[in-house]
């Protein structure tokens, strides 16, 4: 796991590369599924380049990327999000990460999640903790709700599916505090490092919560679906918090 970790997050440095030289540079954007769907040139770009890097070091392996889809099956696949927030991206808000993940015989064994902007570098490898920027990281202490700093997401096709919107309502009821930062990867990092207490969101894709699952594990995160079931890769719903506030978050989002 050793040379797996440094080779992905060698890709992660490479990725971050790419996204500041189109920060700087420009770029064309174009959308995907609807007009708050954005994709740019940098999302294929950097998913092109990881491909390339961890394919050429590891060619057996399978690939799965947001931009590109499946590539093959194999006991090993990474599973990659080029840029997590796209739409901040798009927009020069600086709230957006590339996300590296490693499974194994289908299960996850390793993730990075580096934020480029800030240069913070999450990763986790399975019984090895979690660390950021080299330092072991842990889930807050928080144990009432009422206390917590949360955050959530919405789809993109909010008009066709509002979910979410009634979760929302329930939490903003209670008088909860909630962010909506717009890249989940980089927000279940915050929750595996203490910054946030709990997150849920309806509708992620694998690529975008692979890489920060096993950051979570090893920061001894609670991660489920919305009936408390253990969370799986394409669940629709998945809720994550510092277990301490699980329960009492998860009764309050159904009402």
């Amino acid at each position: 796991m050793e040379t797996l970790l440094d080779d992905a997050i060698a890709a992660a440095r490479l990725a971050r590369g790419i996204h500041l030289y189109y920060q700087e540079k420009g770029f064309e954007v174009g959308t995907k599924t609807g007009p708050t769907d954005l994709v740019t040139q940098a999302d294929k770009e950097t998913e092109r380049a990881i491909k390339d890097y961890l394919l050429s070091r590891h060619p057996q392996h399978a690939f799965l990327g947001e931009e590109g889809g499946q590539e093959k099956e194999a006991e090993y696949r990474w599973i990659v999000d080029p840029i997590d927030g796209t739409v901040n991206f798009a927009h020069g808000f600086p709230f957006f990460a590339v996300s590296i993940a490693l499974e194994v015989k289908g299960e996850l064994r390793l993730g990075v999640v580096l934020d480029s902007t800030r240069d913070e570098l999450f990763w986790a490898v399975r019984d090895r903790g979690a660390f950021l920027n080299g330092r072991p990281i842990r889930v807050s202490a928080t144990n009432k709700l009422i206390n917590s700093l949360l955050a959530t997401g919405f789809p993109y096709d909010i008009n066709k599916d509002r979910e979410n919107m009634v979760y929302f309502e329930n939490a903003l009821k209670r008088g909860l505090t909630v962010r909506r930062p717009g890249a989940a990867a980089l927000d279940l990092c915050y929750v595996a490092a203490g910054r946030l207490d709990g997150f849920w969101e309806v509708k992620l894709k694998p690529w975008d919560v692979a890489g920060a699952l096993v950051v979570l594990y090893e920061a001894g995160a609670m991660v489920t679906g919305m009936e408390k079931e253990p969370y799986e890769l394409g669940n629709r719903y998945i809720v994550a918090s510092n277990g301490l506030i699980h329960d009492e978050l998860m009764q309050t989002l159904l009402g």
